[in-house]
């Protein structure tokens, strides 16, 4: 990584990705009065327990980068600022903006984890589930039940575990997890309306 000019000098520069990023910290101190134009990536009821009170949410496994620049209201120069729950699905929203043609999209480091830890104001609403911990449980679930069946029913069975095993290794390696988005699909994911994800 390295230093270069980007907002008030403070950004930084991930050669890898070709990706700007900052955290918390300095974003507040850039901002205080909380006027930024910032994209919550998270699912819609993660975004109701708990956010940045400045935040707005754009779901990633709906994000669609030409639209979200057509709506921000000629602001479009003006720096992007995508968070999510820690900072790995955010990252992949700025390389959706990056493929897309906008570069002008900035990654906060920690997301909303770091945010609160740092005191910055969030709204609160009804709690639900963290998609990560319902990643674990249905892994767990499908390596128990492949072994399970494995030996009550066919040793075939197995496979379902191994694939399950194989799945979380590509996750981990890759950073892209299948099972998340599936999972960030399904209906108790999901908010009735725009309104009842915004409490």
């Amino acid at each position: 990584m390295s230093r270069h000019d980007g907002v008030l000098g403070l950004l930084i520069h991930n050669e890898e990705r070709d990706m700007q990023t900052i955290d918390v910290k300095r974003l507040n101190d850039q901002h205080p009065n909380g006027r930024i134009d910032l994209i919550d990536v998270r699912m819609p009821t993660e975004f109701r327990a708990v956010h940045a009170k400045s935040a707005r949410s754009v779901p990633l496994e709906a994000l669609e980068p030409r639209e979200v620049m057509a709506g921000r209201n000629g602001s479009s120069n003006d720096p992007l600022y995508v968070i999510c729950r820690s900072g790995n699905r955010s990252a992949q929203a700025c390389e959706k903006f990056i493929s897309a043609g906008y570069e002008n999209v900035i990654n906060v480091e920690g997301g909303t984890t770091a945010w609160e830890q740092a005191g910055l104001p969030v709204v609160r609403g009804k709690k639900a589930m963290p998609l990560m911990q319902q990643v674990q449980i249905s892994a767990g679930f499908l390596v128990l039940l492949g072994v399970v069946l494995g030996y009550f029913v066919h040793p075939y069975f197995v496979g379902l575990s191994g694939f399950v095993g194989a799945g979380l290794m590509f996750a981990g390696f890759s950073g892209l997890c299948p099972m998340a988005s599936l999972i960030a699909k399904m209906p108790w994911n999901q908010c009735g309306s725009v309104k009842s994800c915004s409490v």
